[in-house]
C-alpha cells in the first residue's frame, strides 16, 4: 500500500497525495506541479484530460486488446504504461525516466507491474534501441517543468522514426501557452519527419486563452 509523503528527487521535490474521492487514487507531483495520477485498482482511469487524449490515440494505434511493443520516454508515475498493461494484456513495455530518485519512489510506492522501468536519458536510449522494434513511442519528457531541448529537434524525431516499425505511432506531450509559438514549431518539426501529424488540445489552449498541454 502506498504511503503519502514527500521525497527529494533529482529534479526537485516529489509528493504523493492520496485522493479522498477514489480509494486507490494517487496524485504524484514534482515541485508542486501535478505530474501523474494513478488509480491502482483501475489503471484504465485517466484523470488528466491530456492523458486521456494520449490514451485515445493509443486505443486507435492497434485493434482492441492487441498487445503492442511500446517505448515510453519519460515516466513519472507511469499512468500510460499501466493503462496499456490493462487494456492490451501481454504488451511489451519499457519506460525510460531520467530521474533516478523518482524511479525509486515509483517502484517502492506504486509498483511496476506490466512494464519495465529504467533510468536513463530519453535521447541516449533512442540511440541504443533496436531499429524497427516499437509499435508505439510515447514522449512525455520533462526535467522539472521544462522540456529538454535535445528532445525537441528533428534529429530526436529521426531517432524516434528509427525505433518504430513501419506504420507505428508516435505520441508526444508538450506544454505551451499563448501565442503557442513552441507548439507551432514542434508541429512543424514533426511534419518534417512524418507524413501525417495531428495536434490535440483543449479548446481554451488552442484559442490561446491559457497555458496547457498539447498532444502531437
Amino acid at each position: 500500500m502506498p504511503m503519502p509523503g514527500t521525497w527529494k528527487v533529482r529534479f526537485g521535490t516529489a509528493e504523493l497525495i492520496a485522493d479522498d474521492d477514489r480509494p486507490a487514487g494517487w496524485l504524484l507531483s514534482v515541485n508542486g506541479v501535478a505530474q501523474s495520477y494513478v488509480d491502482l485498482s483501475d489503471p484504465t482511469h485517466l484523470e488528466f484530460d491530456y492523458v486521456r487524449m494520449v490514451g485515445d490515440v493509443i486505443d486507435l494505434a492497434a485493434p482492441p486488446e492487441e498487445p503492442v511493443t511500446a517505448l515510453h520516454l519519460g515516466g513519472g508515475g507511469c499512468s500510460l504504461p499501466r493503462y496499456i498493461a490493462a487494456t492490451r494484456p501481454g504488451s511489451r513495455q519499457v519506460v525510460v525516466e531520467a530521474d533516478d530518485l523518482l524511479v525509486e519512489v515509483v517502484r517502492r510506492e506504486l509498483g511496476v507491474k506490466g512494464f519495465r522501468l529504467r533510468v536513463g536519458d530519453a535521447r541516449e536510449k533512442l540511440e541504443k534501441v533496436t531499429a524497427g522494434g516499437a509499435d508505439l513511442v510515447v514522449s512525455d519528457v520533462f526535467a522539472g517543468s521544462d522540456l529538454p531541448r535535445h528532445c525537441t529537434t528533428l534529429e530526436y524525431l529521426e531517432l524516434v522514426r528509427r525505433a518504430m516499425r513501419p506504420g507505428g505511432t508516435y505520441v508526444a506531450n508538450i506544454g505551451d501557452g499563448p501565442p503557442l509559438a513552441f507548439a507551432k514549431s514542434q508541429a512543424a518539426t514533426l511534419r518534417a519527419a512524418f507524413a501525417h501529424v495531428v495536434l490535440l488540445a483543449e479548446p481554451a489552449v488552442l484559442r490561446g486563452r491559457r497555458f496547457g498541454n498539447v498532444v502531437l
